[in-house]
């Protein structure tokens, strides 16, 4: 009823509360508290995660955070993009230039004298940690990515304040061994620990940890910490018995620290390994001891064979993810052992391993009937047959990823067409000997695929799109580089995809103002286009296209010729949501630099 508040009047703060906290989005967090005060302080009390990029004054916006939002128990602070907030104390409307929250103007290949300098004082600092500390007692997820200026005595306050911490992210930071030891003394409930790029750390740090707080660390990744060794590995394998996820990436570790783990963590069920110097006997051991392993990737692994994964096809039969990635001397043997082996498999990546042929990859068709997810990049000499079997057998796969799988053509495509019918995403690039034939079965009997790109597929034509337009329920499509797609394909997926959100269309050289006029009509929803060398599109089809694509939000049309100044500020103006727009500088008008203000942010180039 006018002028009454039943909301207000009837429901209590806790009720108001809940239904805050089912709030999905940012935006609509924002959008409650505009409501009325009293929303205001209650959507501040909803409030449990924080999110902060690098920003000016980081250490007195944290300060101000932690006032407001006093039930907060995740808080991410990531510095690798430099992103400037308001830091205003008082006075909410000052439109100071400096106080401000903006997205700035970028262009690449410019950089100012000072930019370094500005740079280094937006970087949060000891006292920034200490005021988190201070201010979210509640603490369970702390995320430090790249926070160069944080060191042990920020990590100790923290540390010695933040009981409940469950979760440690310091990618990136200088934390030394000190500040490490205090975590392990203090933080009992740390299951979470991720060190990677953490340079200053030695074994010291890592066993200290380990001895302290190693009962209820469960996951734990180190990269290039060139003094983390296999001491540091043996600690862990000692006091973290509840261990379950594991990645590493060194030249520093060998068999003995691996062997540790696989002895003393049987929980284990994640193992990421990027160790050149690891070899089959650590292998082995993992294949025997850990019995419970769901996940196992192996990246550049140049001193094991296959006899190491027949340790594993043979011992971990609960195995449903791997991923070999120049792995140079696996063969075919070691992927039929796995597939005989692991029956479970639901995700397969096999990376530049180029002994594996059609034999390896037909043994996962035939003995993993339950795969999903398939990815084969850069393997030579993977034929057409393997994918047969696929399709044969495995019925559930949603995902094929196929690049630069030169012995992969249309006969494998139709396999996997006709015998994977629900299939959600198709990846496909520069495999030149798939055309017309594999992508038509594929639109004709893929009734679920929402997901394709063809990246580079030559022998793709207009007949290939208008079979998925009319087939498929395209929300993403990428043919970037089909040279001999037009206009007509296009215009077919604009007419039988309505729920389509991102297009990349560049280096189409036949495409024109008509396909994306039918976009702008058929295509309500579409959020990201990409149209650069695309020599044939025109201002004319660009003020088509954003006529009614009013959700845009990012645009490219880098070396699009026949686009002009005009072009840009159609596109800057008639679209409320954009935020990104790639051209070049000099397509750029001072009157649509002045309209797209705050709110837009250009990353353009010079020609």
């Amino acid at each position: 009823m006018r002028g009454h508040d039943w909301i207000n009047t009837c429901l209590p703060d806790e009720l108001i509360l809940e239904i805050l906290r089912r709030v999905d989005s940012k935006a609509s967090h924002d959008a409650c508290s505009l409501v009325c005060k009293r929303w205001l302080g209650l959507e501040r009390l909803s409030r449990s995660t924080l999110r902060i990029d690098a920003s000016g004054s980081p250490d007195l916006f944290v300060k101000l955070l932690a006032q407001r939002f006093v039930n907060v128990k995740a808080v991410h602070i990531d510095e690798r993009l430099s992103v400037y907030v308001p830091v205003n104390v008082g006075k909410r409307r000052v439109r100071d230039e400096n106080t401000m929250t903006s997205l700035k103007v970028h262009y690449a290949g410019e950089k100012s004298g000072s930019e370094e300098e500005v740079c280094e004082s937006f970087c949060l600092t000891d006292a920034g940690l200490t005021a988190v500390a201070d201010g979210f007692s509640k603490l369970e997820k702390l995320s430090l990515i790249w926070c160069s200026n944080v060191t042990s005595l920020g990590m100790m306050s923290l540390a010695q304040k933040c009981y409940f911490l469950k979760s440690l992210d310091l990618q990136g930071c200088y934390v030394g061994d000190q500040g490490l030891a205090v975590v392990g003394k203090c933080c009992k409930q740390l299951e979470d620990l991720n060190l990677r790029f953490c340079e200053s750390l030695t074994d010291a740090g890592l066993v200290d940890l380990a001895t302290g707080c190693g009962k209820s660390l469960k996951s734990l990744g180190v990269a290039a910490c060139a003094r983390i060794t296999d001491r540091s590995l043996e600690a862990v394998g000692s006091h973290c018995k509840s261990l379950e996820t594991l990645s590493l990436d060194s030249e520093f570790i060998h068999n003995k620290g691996i062997l540790a783990i696989a002895q003393g963590c049987p929980l284990l069920k994640v193992l990421k390994l990027l160790c050149i110097n690891v070899t089959d006997e650590a292998l082995t051991a993992v294949g025997v001891s850990c019995l419970s392993l769901e996940m196992l990737a192996l990246y550049s692994f140049q001193q094991f064979t296959d006899k190491g994964l027949r340790a594993v096809g043979k011992g971990c039969k609960k195995l449903k993810n791997l991923t070999l990635s120049d792995c140079y001397f696996l063969s075919d043997k070691g992927l039929e052992a796995i597939a005989t082996g692991c029956t479970e498999l639901t995700h397969l990546e096999v990376n530049g391993c180029h002994n594996i042929g059609t034999i390896g990859l037909e043994s996962v068709g035939k003995y993993c009937p339950r795969l999903t997810e398939l990815a084969l990049l850069y393997c030579q000499r993977i034929g057409n047959f393997a994918l047969y079997e696929v399709g044969r057998g495995c019925k559930d796969l949603q995902a094929l990823h196929l690049v630069d799988c030169s012995s992969i053509g249309d006969e494998a495509i139709c396999s996997i067409a006709y015998g994977c019918r629900n299939l959600k995403k198709l990846h496909i690039r520069r495999c030149y000997e798939v055309g017309n034939k594999g992508i038509i079965a594929v639109g004709e009997n893929c009734h679920s695929l929402t997901d394709l790109s063809l990246r580079f597929c030559d022998r793709v034509r207009d007949e290939a799109l208008i079979a998925v337009g009319q087939g498929c329920p395209l929300q993403h499509l990428n043919v970037s580089g089909c040279n001999q797609i037009g206009d007509a394909g296009i215009v077919a997926i604009a007419r039988g995809c309505p729920q389509l959100s991102y297009l990349d269309v560049s280096v189409l050289q036949n495409l024109g103002d008509m396909a994306l006029a039918e976009l702008g009509e058929g295509c309500p929803l579409l959020k990201d286009i990409v149209l650069s060398h695309c020599r044939q599109i025109t201002d004319i089809g660009l003020s088509h296209l954003v006529k009614n694509c009013q959700m845009l939000e990012s645009c490219h049309m880098v070396y699009c010729p026949s686009i002009t100044a005009a072009g840009v500020a159609t596109v800057v103006s008639s679209c409320p949501s954009i935020k990104k727009v790639l051209v070049e500088k000099w397509k750029v008008s001072p009157r649509t630099k002045r309209r797209a203000g705050s709110v837009l942010s250009y990353l353009c180039v010079d020609l």
